[in-house]
């Protein structure tokens, strides 16, 4: 399924003129205060998150998954998903896949249809959370942490393998999120299992193209709850350091425990050159995987304050790579997803306009009441505008949901797939 350009276009010209005079007077606004609405607008435009091919289908937790008709069943499906939602909202210009969930079985014909519909592919990320169909060894206690080095031997062989099938596809990067821990005191030594982590992420390190990174990420709990290997971005930090100068920290929004002031971290790791990618989500009580802004906006615009601030002042940390990871088991996935982009490009907007600055200044006078004034008035602007305006510039939809619906996407899906496909890797 591929979404016909013009039915886009027809769509957006029914709101045109609303849009127009929405962008007039946003535009004229900021223009006053001294904002370069050009370059705010190129921003939004450029800027592209991967979508992960396990988020395409319908979610589930430990109690149950409740199915949605017109899944992915293969990657080629999830391919043409990505190609819709970025059709549509011009932000999704690459797929993150998981491994062994979507293993090409064509690469030629992969990469041909992810170029039809504009989309790159961006990291991949390794499965040593469970069993494998075709391995030996259970990761039942631990995969890269175990104390059997067998079973560290297969977890690293499937990490290396991983990396061969992203080279194949013109990824560049690779994420490690282990579900290494103990669920009871006394289970693991901690020591011993840090430092088998260590020596396995320093031989799969070795394995990297010159060109690639590694990206760690961390989780304090679940599915392990007495602890978890790498449990912080600390120990994350650390490890990367351990394995060179391509190993980074991924940050996972949802993987904190609450009220964690994320961006700090985020500002830490920048400073320090270490921030390698960021995985964009909401929680109300931990990994909740809910949609993007759907319960802390306002926190979700301080981090993007943070990570604007990191881009133009920290040249020793590269571009991050963006992610949604998010996914959830009642929600339509694609709208999931659209609403998710919606939200993070409205906090990326609006950290675009906070006046950095005057920030500076009322920082250094100890004037905490306009510090708070300077980011709130950003945040209180209405930027949607500018968002549609981005994507009606690279041939978007002004309005990705409302199009998405009216085009009956979905329906068209479940008239190619059936009512009982079930996405792959769920």
């Amino acid at each position: 399924m591929k979404i016909d350009k013009q039915h886009i276009e027809e769509r957006n010209q029914q709101s045109l003129d609303d849009h127009l005079e929405s962008f007039d007077y946003i535009a004229n606004r900021l223009t006053k205060n001294g904002i370069e609405v050009e370059n705010v607008v190129q921003k939004l435009a450029d800027f592209q998150v991967a979508i992960p091919s396990w988020a395409l289908g319908a979610g589930g937790t430990r109690f149950g998954r409740f199915g949605f008709q017109g899944e992915p069943g293969t990657l080629e499906q999830k391919i043409d998903d990505v190609g819709a939602i970025h059709a549509l909202t011009q932000t999704a210009g690459a797929i993150s896949l998981h491994i062994p969930w979507d293993v090409p079985k064509d690469y030629t014909a992969i990469k041909e249809l992810a170029q039809s519909h504009q989309i790159s592919f961006d990291a991949v990320n390794s499965n040593t959370f469970q069993d494998q169909k075709n391995t030996t060894k259970s990761y039942k206690f631990g995969s890269l942490s175990n104390i059997d080095e067998a079973i560290r031997e297969q977890a690293v062989e499937h990490n290396n393998e991983v990396i061969k099938i992203g080279n194949k596809l013109g990824s560049k990067s690779l994420t490690v999120w282990l579900a290494d821990g103990a669920s009871f005191p006394g289970q693991t030594n901690f020591q011993s299992a840090l430092k088998q982590t260590q020596k396995s992420l320093q031989e799969i390190y070795a394995s990297l193209p010159e060109d690639w990174k590694l990206f760690i990420e961390y989780k304090p709990y679940e599915p392990n709850f007495y602890s978890t290997v790498i449990q912080d971005w600390g120990t994350s930090f650390m490890l990367a350091n351990e394995c060179g100068e391509k190993a980074y920290t991924l940050v996972d929004l949802g993987h904190h425990l609450p009220n964690t002031n994320i961006e700090q971290i985020v500002s830490t790791l920048m400073m320090k050159g270490k921030l390698g990618g960021f995985h964009f989500n909401d929680s109300k009580y931990g990994d909740d995987d809910l949609t993007v802004g759907s319960v802390k906006p306002y926190a979700l615009f301080l981090i993007f304050n943070a990570l604007v601030y990191g881009m133009e002042n920290n040249p020793q940390n590269p571009y991050p790579a963006w992610m949604i990871d998010a996914s959830h088991n009642i929600k339509d996935p694609l709208e999931d997803i659209i609403q998710s982009l919606e939200a993070i490009q409205e906090a990326y907007a609006k950290a675009l306009l906070v006046d950095q600055k005057a920030l500076n200044e009322a920082q250094q006078n100890h004037d905490v009441v306009k510090c708070q004034e300077i980011l709130q008035d950003a945040h209180r602007t209405d930027v949607r505008p500018l968002l549609q305006k981005a994507r009606l510039q690279n041939g978007g939809a002004l309005h990705p949901l409302k199009t998405y619906r009216s085009l009956g996407i979905r329906k068209q899906l479940v008239a190619e797939r059936g009512a009982n496909s079930v996405a792959t890797g769920l």
